[in-house]
Formats: C-alpha cells, structure tokens, sequence
C-alpha cells in the first residue's frame, strides 16, 4: 500500500478529521493561488484535491505545479476525465461512477486513462463515487449522462456504496454535486458508514462550518468543501486552524 491511502487510513485510525479542499482548474485563476494556499496551509485542510468536469487539456497539469509551491499537503487528481492526469500529482482518485450504468465510466475512461498511467508515479486509489440527487441538475450529469440515486431512496444508495467495497473499491465517495443546492442528507452518511468498512468521502453542497461538522458527526471520514471557496473567498476563515 502506498502512502496517501495508508495516512487516510492511519489518521481514520486516531478518529482524525480529514478536509479536502477541492481545487477546479477551469475556475480559477493561476495567480491567485499563492495566496489562496497560503490561506489553505493555515487551515484545518488536510488534502487538496485538483480536478473538475469541463478542465482543459493540460490546465491540470499547470494548476498542479502552481499548488505545489506552496504546499506540502497532499494533492490528489479527482479528474473528470483522462485528460486530466498529471504525473505533478501526489496521487488520483480512480473514480467508477457506480450510481449510474454509463460504461464509459464505470469501466471505459479507465481503459482510456492506462496509456497516460504508466510510467507516472501516482498514486492510484480505487473509488466507488456515487451521485446523489440533490435538486439541480449537475455538471456530472451532463458530461457523464447518468441519473443520480434519489436521496429518498436509501437503501439503493447504501446498496451501491456495499457493492462497491466488495468489488475491491478501497473509498466510496457520496457526492451531491458541484454547486449542488443542499449537501448529501445526514441520514444518508450514517447509513452508508454503518453498512461499509472502507473509508467514507463526502462532498458537494456543503457552504458553511455547520454543515462540515454534520457531515464528520454522520461519520464522514473525508469530507470535500470547493463551491464554498468558489463562491466565498472568506469561508477559509471558518476552517482555520
């Protein structure tokens, strides 16, 4: 086992809260980023992931680099596709949309992605992503052309997250969405937790220290702010340190 996985498991261990801040290369600005992970390294973020739906070709690759000097935190890929991968990475989350039955995402993009996966020296960590309705219609949605579960319908949702872990995914990561309108319901985590022995991501829709505490309470291992950034530059200020 590599090291990212292995420190996400050890500080799960020391019942540790980890925060990942999610960074989209198409929506922000190279120049600004010295400041914003400045801002970061002062905070209680553990993790920065980079990565979007819509991310041209090599702005990964730039927005990386930028992040890396002026970090020591983990950066994890969290690509929307293949064209995303940079070896400037720590690592990158193999992300198998197990909510929708679009093949080129459960199985296709990965095939894809091997040609620009070998001879790197990520990291590569299965993980079951699972979407979740959340009132609008997303950007995953539409790139990816799948459905989300509905949040009424628990069981599926809990279901898929099980199904996931026995197919050898080692995270399941509840997503309710990029700009989503409400974050993933706490009855949802908790259900999902109880039923699964793998490390719990949660993310999307999440816009105040409120909600972040709600989702670790529900038994989130990891959870994932970005739109909150994107739309309030100060909420770094409700997660300093």
């Amino acid at each position: 086992m590599k090291k990212i996985l292995k420190d996400i498991l050890h500080s799960i261990h020391k019942s540790e809260k980890l925060l990942a801040v999610l960074i989209d290369p198409d929506k922000v600005d190279v120049t600004y980023l010295p400041n914003f992970i400045r801002d970061i390294n002062k905070s209680m973020a553990t993790h920065i992931f980079v990565g979007g739906s819509l991310v041209k070709k090599k702005d990964s690759e730039k927005v990386v680099s930028e992040i890396k000097k002026h970090t020591q935190l983990p950066i994890i890929l969290f690509p929307g596709d293949i064209t995303q991968i940079t070896d400037e990475a720590d690592a990158i989350l193999f992300l198998s949309l197990i909510s929708g039955r679009n093949p080129d995402y459960l199985i296709g993009k990965h095939v894809q992605s091997i040609s620009n996966l070998k001879g790197t020296n990520l990291e590569v960590i299965p993980t079951g992503y699972i979407l979740i309705e959340n009132g609008n219609v997303t950007s995953v949605e539409r790139v990816t052309n799948t459905t989300p579960i509905p949040r009424k319908n628990s069981k599926e949702i809990v279901d898929t997250a099980l199904a996931g872990e026995l197919l050898g995914l080692q995270l399941i990561y509840l997503e309710a969405g990029s700009g989503a309108s409400q974050p993933v319901p706490s009855e949802i985590i908790k259900a999902v937790k109880k039923s699964i022995r793998i490390p719990l991501i949660v993310g999307g829709g999440i816009r105040s220290k409120e909600q972040l505490d709600n989702a670790y309470n529900s038994g989130a291992d990891l959870v994932v702010i970005g739109t909150a950034f994107e739309e309030d530059e100060s909420f770094i200020d409700n997660i300093k340190v």
